[in-house]
């Protein structure tokens, strides 16, 4: 790909973000809707758990069932 293609790839890129950001509307998450609800938030910790060390540990997981069960079809 020689640089004039390089330089049209990125301009169309750039371009296609910027407008789709200039284009899309603001969330209004100021203004609560007819029977919001909000429950308490989460601390520090139930954030940390929820959002890194839970995914983490799924992963572990699901990557030790992967190998053990890999191996064990080997030796058999």
């Amino acid at each position: 790909m020689d640089k004039k293609n390089a330089l049209r790839a990125g301009a169309v890129a750039a371009g296609t973000t910027l407008m789709m950001l200039l284009m899309s509307s603001p969330a209004l998450a100021l203004t609560p809707d007819d029977g919001d609800d909000p429950g308490p938030g989460l601390s520090v910790a139930q954030t940390l758990g929820l959002y890194v060390i839970a995914p983490i540990a799924l992963f572990v997981v699901i990557a030790g069932l992967v190998m053990v069960l890999d191996k064990s079809r080997k030796q058999g």
